[in-house]
């Protein structure tokens, strides 16, 4: 028989880095909220993990990028980008209140903000599993049911469900959230990591048909991964016996695949096939959705991780006036209406640049236009009023 839980403000479906950041913020805000998550703690998931300084901005302003460094992070002070065989250098300059980039593993970041959300006074459960959504006769939702680590059913109800739960989102689906704008293109990935790669920054490779990079991380490890069009997955990226990034990053660049091919592999090498982009509509009566459960682009971009913490913030604002009585649908309408705006021109970038159809002109003006837009939305972050006070560190 199932236990029925309705003290709760809202429930967060998917404990990652959208669904915790939201969690969080709106514990913050005084607000009674229980977030769900399938996996277990500090469990790892696909993600090249680059933060770009959208993010670097959210994690400092919510008082969380001290204890990222802490957790031995290394700081990003320079990024290179390589068109061919024409490498441009950019230092990273302060603005926003960093002056440096991060790429922590998830292990890192998605434990390091659901504990932020735990001090916050927010109910974490992991090993949920959410198998459906409570409704009303009218449709409304009103909760979620599903079960426990043990399999003990589990029900629990509350104004409001937010669907954190990533692209295969169980709440997208149950809700029927309509895909309103779609990429054309996808592009596929391989990456795995490296022990003794010397590297002082974010180096990207771009070739005709091809792109890779090199990313430091945790544990003194360095993310080296490679792309190509979703066709060129199995061909050429993910095929049994390959070194894939070794292999790319060296028709990328000799030196750079010299640099990999000299390095220790630690662990496997992971592949993403690449899917499609997508906006999908945000909210109906009772739900909302936020992180790739509503909008994701190629990770090409290295901004899905930032993309996270920019709408986790924009969304625990307008739930927090629907707490305070402002109408759902007028709060939850503006929370789409403002991801889609800031979302858009990167959206659109993103999708030619997983093309792989332009030469390196074609791309270096596409790596401009992503930094103007990369620059606005920087600038909308620092112009956002606190939600509330940091924790403390």
């Amino acid at each position: 028989m199932e236990q029925i839980d309705d003290h709760y403000d809202a429930i967060v479906v998917g404990g990652r880095i959208a669904g915790a950041s939201t969690a969080m913020l709106l514990a913050r805000l005084g607000h009674r909220v229980l977030l769900l998550e399938r996996a277990r703690p500090g469990t790892d998931t696909l993600s090249t993990h680059a933060l770009m300084r959208a993010g670097v901005v959210q994690l400092h302003r919510w008082g969380l990028l001290a204890r990222l460094r802490a957790a031995g992070t290394p700081p990003i002070k320079k990024t290179t980008i390589q068109y061919g065989d024409n490498p441009i250098h950019i230092p990273i300059k302060a603005a926003g209140g960093v002056d440096a980039l991060y790429a922590p593993r998830r292990t890192v970041l998605d434990r390091l903000v659901v504990e932020a959300a735990e001090e916050a006074g927010a109910e974490v459960r992991f090993g949920v599993r959410v198998a459906d959504l409570h409704r009303d006769d009218r449709g409304r939702v009103l909760g979620v049911r599903g079960s426990d680590e043990l399999g003990r059913a589990l029900s629990v109800r509350a104004p409001l469900t937010i669907g954190a739960d990533g692209l295969r989102s169980l709440v997208a689906r149950r809700t029927g959230a309509r895909v309103y704008k779609r990429g054309r293109f996808s592009g596929a990935m391989v990456y795995g990591y490296f022990e003794g790669i010397v590297t002082d920054g974010y180096e990207w490779y771009f070739r005709p048909g091809l792109s890779g990079g090199l990313i430091p991380t945790n544990g003194r490890l360095t993310c080296a991964w490679a792309g190509a069009p979703t066709a060129r997955f199995r061909s050429d990226l993910f095929r049994a016996g390959l070194p894939a990034p070794e292999a790319v990053l060296s028709a990328l660049d000799p030196e750079a695949g010299r640099r990999v091919l000299s390095a220790r592999r630690v662990g496997s090498v992971r592949g993403f096939p690449g899917v499609r982009g997508f906006l999908r509509e945000a909210w109906g009566p009772g739900w909302v959705l936020v992180g790739d459960a509503g909008y994701f682009k190629d990770p090409l971009s290295s901004h899905g991780i930032s993309d996270a913490l920019r709408d986790a913030e924009l969304l625990a604002g307008r739930v927090h006036e629907i707490l305070e009585g402002r109408p759902e649908r007028e709060a939850l309408s503006s929370f789409q209406t403002e991801r889609d705006r800031l979302s858009t021109p990167l959206f659109d970038i993103t999708d030619a640049i997983a093309s792989y159809r332009w030469d390196l002109d074609g791309i270096r003006e596409l790596q401009l236009r992503m930094s103007v837009a990369m620059r606005e939305e920087v600038e909308t972050l620092v112009s956002l009023e606190a939600p509330a006070a940091p924790v403390a560190g």
